[in-house]
C-alpha cells in the first residue's frame, strides 16, 4: 500500500511540474526542482501591482488530506543534499473540533532523514486550511531550536485578538532545524557537522521544498503568494533563507533577527568572562544590576520630552555612558555594598555595553564586530520587565545553568558545541578577541551559522520585501548588531533599492520580547499591503502590550528615528509624538550662566539665601542670608555633575539643581540637621526697590499662594489669595469654610497684611505683618520674614520667605490671580519636595504625571488661575513663568513641592 502511494504522489507531481512549466501558476514561490520565471516575465507576480489576493471558498483537495498520511518524497525532490522525506501523519481538523480556533485543517507532521546516519533528522510541520487563500507561510525558529514549530502561532507581536495565519486561510509550515532538546539552550547538536548545517539554515530550504509538494499535491495549485517570517533566530533565519534563496519567499518579516550570530556568542563569552574573572570579582548581583537601571533611567528618561518609563533617545544618553558609570562607582574603586559598583563590576557594565571588536580575523561576510547591548541606555538585564539576569552566584558552574547570567550559558555551549567541539571546555579560557587556534574554525562556524550578507539585491530586484524591528533595549540579540546590518546593506545595494524594498523600525523600551514597551501591530497586514497592494509602511502605531501599561501607543519609528514627545497631550497617545532624528549633546544646557553669576531666593524652610554658580569650575555656592535655623553667612558648597535636561546632581543630601529659560534656579541645600536637604528656588534677576517714595507698579497684582508652613505644631499647607499693592503692602486672604483658596476680597475675614521694605545689604525686600484689622499701613509691625521677588522674562515671580517664629517659618510661591487655558502650562518640570525628594513631572493638557503617579487636572479650579488634580495626586497647582507650586489637599499629609520647566 506504501508503494503504491507513493508512485502516485510521484505520478502526479510529475503532472504537476509538467502543469507548472507553463507558467499558468502565476506565483513566485518556487521549491526545489522548479526555476521561478524573471520578476518581469508574463505569469509572473508583480509585487507593485497585484491587487490583495481575496480568499476563495472551500477547495476540494486533489489530494485528500488522509491520502497525504505516509507518504514519500524522494530526496532528489528537495533543493539540498538530504535524505528521502515522509509523512508521519495526516489528520483532518474540523472547525468544531473542541478546542481548535484555527479553522478546518489538515494537520501534516513528518520528517526529512539525514545523509550522515549519525544525524538526527528533521521534523517538519504543514498545516492546510480547507479554506485556503493561496498563500503560504514559514514560521522560522528560535534560541538553538530543536522544537518543532508547528505553524499554529499567532503572528509573534501581533495586535490582540488577531487570529493566527492558519485560521486565516494561509498554509503554514515550520520545523524543528534538524534536531530534537527540551531545551533551546542546548547546543550539543552542534556536534555533529550536518546537524549544525541544518540549524544554520539548510533545514529550512529542505521544510520549504517539501511543504510546497505537499501544498501542491493537496490543493492541485502553486501558492500566489509566499511570506516568512520570524523572531530571534527565527528572524536569523528569515535574512539567512532570503540571503540564500532569494526567488522563494515575496516578503519576509524578521523581528529582533539573531543575524550575526557567531559575534552574538562571542559577545557572550566576553561578558563572561568579565563576570566572572578573578574569582567573580566583576559579577554584578541583581541588587546592583537594578542600581545601574535606575540610574540610567534618572539620567535618560525625560531626553525625549516625556518621563515615561522608556528611554527612547538613546544615542544621546550614550553620551552619558561615562558620567553613569562615574556616579556609580565606590569609593576607591572596592566593592562597598549593594549601593555602589567596584571598579571590576563597572568593567563588567562596560564589557556588556561595549561593541565587540575583533582585530585580529574576521566572521563571515567581513564583519569585524557585534554590538553591544544597551545596558546603559535602557536594557533591562533584571527585575520584572525581564525573565533573564546575570545570574545568582559569582562563580558558574562548568557548563553553565540557569543559575549563572543568562548572556554567558548559550556563550558557553556554542564555545563547546561549535567551535571547539570539547563537552568539558571551560569557557572562560577562550579569548574572543584572539581565539588562538581556534581562529578557523570560528570563521568556518560563521559561515555556516551567520546571516550578515548585505547582498540581498537578488531578493529585492525581484520585488522582495523585508521588514525589520528590532527593541533598542534587546538583553539578548544586540539591536546594534541589526543596526550595522542595515548600514552594510545601504552600502552594498544602494540607498533608493533599500527604500523600496527594505522598512527597518527600533523600538525604544523593547527587550528581546520583555522590556517596558512590547509593541503589538500588524505587522502581517503591513507586508501583505506592501507585497499585494504596493503600499509600503510608513509609520506605523504600535500598542503596548505590557501589563502595566497595556495600551497606550507610541509612533513605530523607522531608523534612525525616534519618538519625541511634542509637549502637550497624553504621553500615552502616539499623536503626541513625532519622530525625529535628533541626537543632541544631553549635557549641553543654555540656560547655564556663561560666567559666575548670583542667584537669590529661598528654600522651603523660609530661609533667605544667595546661590553662586560658577559654569567654569561647574561649581556652586549656598550662603545663608537670613534665618531661624543657623547663623547668617553659613556657606554650602559643591560640585554640579551634569545629568541632562539642564539638570545637574549635587552633593545637597541628593538635590539636583535644574536650570530653566528666563534665569530660573530649582535646587537644594542641605537641611540644618539630618539627610534630607531643602528645595529652593531662586532668580538671576529680581525686582529692587530702593526709590523715594518707594513704588510697587511693575510688579503689584493679584495672586493666588501656595505653600508650607514648617514647625513645632509640624507642617501645614498654604493656600490663599494675595494683594500686593502699589505701595508695598500686602493682604491675604483665605476662604472662610474651606481655609484655602478664593477670589480675592479685600473684606476677606481669614486675613493677613503687613508691607515690605527694600533691604539693599541683602537684595531683598523685609516683610513686616501688621493688625489684621484696620486699613493698610507702611509702619510699624513685626518682622516676619522676607520676599524675593523674581523677575522671569520681565514678570514678577513672588517668594514669600517666613520667618515668623521656631513655629512658623516656610515658603510661599505667588502667580497671577488669571484664568489658565489647558495646555499653557505644558512641559516637562524638575520638581523638589519638601521630603527631600527630587522627580520629575510632565504636565500635558489634562493630565499630570508625577513619577509614575498619573492624575487628571482641572483648570481654573477652584478659583481661577488653580489647577486642581484629581485623586491619582489630590492637591492644587499653580504655575508663573515655567515656575511650578503645588500643594496637598490633604490635611494628614501636607507637602510642597516646587519645580521649573526644562
Amino acid at each position: 500500500m506504501r508503494l503504491s502511494r507513493f508512485r502516485t504522489f510521484i505520478a502526479f507531481g510529475l503532472a504537476l511540474l509538467l502543469s507548472a512549466c507553463g507558467g499558468g501558476g502565476g506565483g513566485n514561490a518556487g521549491f526545489a526542482g522548479f526555476s521561478n520565471p524573471p520578476a518581469s516575465s508574463p505569469g509572473s507576480s508583480d509585487a507593485d501591482t497585484d491587487p490583495p489576493v481575496t480568499p476563495p471558498g472551500p477547495i476540494t483537495p486533489r489530494v485528500a488530506c488522509a491520502s497525504l498520511a505516509g507518504m514519500s518524497l524522494a530526496a532528489a525532490q528537495i533543493g539540498l543534499a538530504t535524505g528521502d522525506a515522509t509523512v508521519n501523519s495526516a489528520v483532518e481538523v474540523a472547525a468544531n473540533e473542541p478546542g481548535n480556533v484555527l479553522g478546518a485543517h489538515c494537520r501534516v507532521r513528518g520528517s526529512i532523514q539525514p545523509v550522515d546516519p549519525n544525524a538526527p533528522a528533521i521534523n517538519f510541520a504543514v498545516n492546510l486550511p480547507q479554506q485556503w487563500n493561496q498563500k503560504v507561510i514559514h514560521f522560522g525558529g528560535g534560541g538553538f531550536n530543536g522544537r518543532l514549530i508547528d505553524g499554529t502561532e499567532t503572528i509573534r507581536f501581533g495586535p490582540p485578538g488577531k487570529p493566527a495565519p492558519l485560521a486565516l486561510g494561509y498554509a503554514t509550515f515550520g520545523d524543528d532545524s534538524g534536531h530534537q532538546s527540551s531545551s533551546i539552550t542546548d547546543g550539543r547538536f552542534a556536534a555533529n557537522d550536518e546537524a549544525l548545517a541544518n540549524y544554520g539554515g539548510q533545514s529550512l530550504k529542505k521544510t520549504h521544498d517539501v511543504a510546497l509538494l505537499l501544498a501542491r499535491a493537496h490543493y492541485g495549485s502553486e501558492p500566489k503568494k509566499a511570506y516568512f517570517l520570524g523572531t530571534s533566530t527565527g528572524g536569523r533565519d528569515a535574512l539567512a533563507y532570503i540571503q540564500r534563496w532569494p526567488g522563494d519567499y515575496d516578503g519576509v518579516i524578521a523581528n529582533e533577527p539573531a543575524l550575526n550570530y557567531s559575534g552574538t556568542r562571542l559577545s557572550n563569552v566576553a561578558v563572561g568572562r568579565a563576570l566572572y574573572a578573578n574569582g567573580g570579582a566583576g559579577w554584578v548581583n541583581v541588587a546592583k544590576t537594578l542600581l545601574v537601571q535606575r540610574t540610567v533611567l534618572q539620567a535618560c528618561d525625560r531626553l525625549d520630552g516625556a518621563s515615561d518609563g522608556i528611554v527612547s533617545n538613546v544615542e544621546s544618553c550614550r553620551q552619558l555612558n561615562t558620567q553613569i558609570l562615574a556616579s556609580l562607582r565606590c569609593s576607591g574603586g572596592t566593592d562597598n555594598g549593594d549601593g555602589c559598583l567596584s571598579d571590576p563590576q563597572l568593567a563588567s557594565i562596560r564589557a556588556i555595553e561595549s561593541p565587540l571588536v575583533f582585530t585580529s580575523y574576521a566572521l563571515a561576510n567581513g564583519v569585524r564586530r557585534a554590538g553591544g547591548y544597551n545596558i546603559l541606555e535602557g536594557a533591562l538585564v533584571a527585575g520584572p520587565y525581564t525573565t533573564r539576569d546575570l545570574g545568582s552566584r559569582p562563580v558558574p558552574a562548568n557548563p553553565a545553568t540557569s543559575a549563572d547570567a543568562n548572556m554567558y550559558v548559550t556563550g558557553d555551549q556554542w564555545v563547546k558545541f561549535f567551535v571547539t567541539r570539547i563537552e568539558a571546555f571551560d569557557s572562560l579560557g577562550f579569548d574572543p578577541l584572539d581565539p588562538g587556534p581556534y581562529a578557523a574554525r570560528v570563521t568556518e562556524v560563521s559561515a555556516i551559522t551567520d546571516a550578515t550578507n548585505p547582498q540581498l539585491g537578488p531578493f529585492l530586484s525581484r520585488g522582495g520585501r523585508l521588514i525589520l524591528l528590532h527593541g533598542l533595549a534587546d538583553e539578548v540579540i544586540s539591536p546594534n548588531s541589526t543596526i550595522d546590518y542595515y548600514q552594510q546593506l545601504i552600502a552594498t545595494v544602494g540607498q533608493d533599492a533599500v527604500d523600496r524594498g527594505v522598512r527597518f523600525y527600533t523600538v525604544p523600551g523593547m527587550g528581546h520580547g520583555t522590556g517596558v514597551f512590547i509593541p503589538a501591530w500588524d505587522s502581517l497586514a503591513a507586508l501583505e499591503g506592501w507585497v499585494e497592494g504596493g503600499l509600503a509602511p510608513a509609520t506605523g502605531v504600535a500598542m503596548d502590550s505590557v501589563a502595566g501599561s497595556f495600551g497606550r501607543t507610541r509612533p513605530l519609528c523607522q531608523f534612525p528615528a525616534w519618538p519625541k514627545y511634542r509637549g502637550s497631550g497624553s504621553l500615552d497617545a502616539a499623536i503626541n509624538y513625532s519622530c525625529v532624528q535628533e541626537a543632541g549633546d544631553p549635557l549641553a544646557c543654555p540656560n547655564l550662566p556663561a560666567a559666575a553669576t548670583h542667584y537669590k531666593g529661598g528654600n522651603s524652610s523660609g530661609e533667605e539665601l544667595d546661590v553662586l554658580v560658577d559654569p567654569s569650575m561647574m561649581a556652586y555656592t549656598v550662603t545663608i542670608d537670613a534665618s531661624l535655623q543657623r547663623a547668617a553667612g553659613t556657606q554650602r558648597s559643591g560640585t554640579l555633575i551634569a545629568q541632562g535636561n539642564c539638570s545637574y546632581g549635587s552633593t545637597e543630601n541628593g538635590a539636583v539643581f535644574s536650570f530653566a529659560a528666563g534665569g530660573v534656579l530649582q535646587g537644594g541645600v542641605a537641611a540644618p540637621a539630618g539627610s534630607s536637604f531643602l528645595p529652593l528656588v531662586a532668580f538671576r534677576n529680581t525686582f529692587e526697590n530702593a526709590a523715594t517714595p518707594t513704588v510697587f507698579n511693575p510688579v503689584a497684582n493679584i495672586f493666588n499662594a501656595v505653600g508650607v508652613q514648617q514647625g513645632t505644631g509640624g507642617t501645614a499647607a498654604h493656600a490663599a489669595a494675595v494683594r500686593l499693592r502699589n505701595a508695598g503692602t500686602f493682604q491675604y486672604c483665605r476662604d472662610p469654610v474651606t481655609g484655602r483658596f478664593m477670589i480675592y476680597d479685600p473684606n476677606c475675614t481669614q486675613t493677613e497684611k503687613g508691607y515690605i521694605s527694600w533691604t539693599a545689604a541683602r537684595g531683598a525686600f523685609d516683610v513686616y505683618t501688621t493688625s489684621p484689622t484696620g486699613g493698610a499701613t507702611t509702619t510699624g509691625g513685626t518682622l516676619s520674614g522676607s520676599m524675593v521677588i523674581g523677575l522671569v522674562n520681565g514678570a514678577a515671580v513672588p517668594l514669600h520667605l517666613v520667618r515668623e517664629s521656631t513655629a512658623n517659618q516656610g515658603m510661599r510661591l505667588l502667580a497671577i490671580q488669571q484664568s489658565l487655558a489647558p495646555g499653557a502650562a505644558d512641559g516637562v518640570y524638575a520638581v523638589a519636595s519638601v521630603q527631600g525628594e527630587t522627580r520629575e513631572a510632565t504636565v500635558a493638557g489634562s493630565s499630570f504625571n508625577l513619577g509614575g503617579a498619573a492624575a487628571v487636572l482641572g483648570y481654573d479650579t477652584p478659583v481661577v488661575g488653580v489647577v486642581q488634580a484629581d485623586a491619582g495626586r489630590p492637591g492644587n497647582f499653580i504655575f508663573n513663568q515655567g515656575v511650578l507650586g503645588f500643594v496637598s489637599t490633604s490635611g494628614s499629609n501636607a507637602a510642597l513641592e516646587l519645580g521649573v520647566r526644562h
